[in-house]
């Protein structure tokens, strides 16, 4: 009898230490070959639902800077905050291959283009640090936002006078105008801009029957993690005014 309760006992340890391990998110390079060839014929949108929804329940990272500008690597699926979130799914989404998401990822996180070296980016510096750097590029979508409803022009910053956003309650009132792969930039009010940001999160929809917000909840210090959520909730309760939408045709 004693031996069969250390043995429980060991293997209560044992089921506790792996329940405590950090999970990986991080698909291989031949996982991510195998999902891109079956997509191959999908819109591009599908593609970027498909890819963020990968990540759900991925943990929050919770790197000020992010783990993947602090690391100089353009790879980081271990950990993801809402900005990293975006580049992948769409990186994965315009790709045939994992070596090609590099090549894009290069392209489009950066004002000019990012450098490599010896399997470091040297170059994060010139990188799309705030989100409305990416809308006003043109690299993460065409804007769409006056074709999903109403807009309102509010205050702008950092040598923008003002920008046209959707007010949340215009958003929930059309919200199947919405289509999979469309990225929301959740606008701060301006007032509660602190270093003078007017994007304060990013999110990708998801359309089923109900439409769905794909995003990395989580706070920088903290935690958190990858979250599917229905968009009308989120936006009942959210503490920002509106958003500004992109899309890839």
């Amino acid at each position: 009898m004693k031996t069969k309760a250390v043995l429980c006992l060991a293997f209560l340890i044992l089921l506790i230490f792996h329940l405590s391990l950090p999970v990986c998110f991080a698909l291989t390079d031949e996982e991510i070959q195998k999902f891109q060839s079956s997509l191959m014929n999908k819109p591009v949108g599908e593609k970027i639902a498909f890819w963020a929804e990968k990540f759900v329940g991925a943990p929050y990272d919770k790197d000020p800077m992010g783990e993947y500008v602090t690391r100089a690597t353009i790879l980081a699926d271990e950990r993801v905050d809402c900005m990293y979130l975006t580049f992948r799914a769409v990186e994965l989404a315009l790709s045939r291959t994992p070596e090609e998401a590099i090549q894009i990822a290069l392209e489009r996180r950066f004002h000019s283009k990012g450098i490599l070296k010896d399997g470091k980016v040297v170059n994060y510096g010139d990188r799309f640090e705030y989100g409305e750097d990416m809308i006003f590029s043109g690299r993460w979508g065409r804007e769409i936002t006056s074709e999903a409803g109403k807009t309102m022009r509010i205050k702008g910053s950092r040598g923008k006078d003002f920008v046209e956003i959707l007010p949340s309650e215009h958003l929930l009132k059309g919200l199947r105008k919405l289509k999979s792969g469309d990225i929301l930039f959740f606008v701060k009010k301006p007032e509660d801009r602190k270093v003078e940001e007017i994007i304060g999160h990013i999110g990708i929809v998801k359309v089923e029957r109900e439409v769905y917000l794909i995003h990395a909840s989580g706070t920088k210090g903290k935690g958190g993690e990858v979250k599917k959520v229905l968009l009308k909730e989120y936006l009942l309760k959210m503490p920002f005014i509106g958003v500004i939408i992109t899309r890839f045709d």
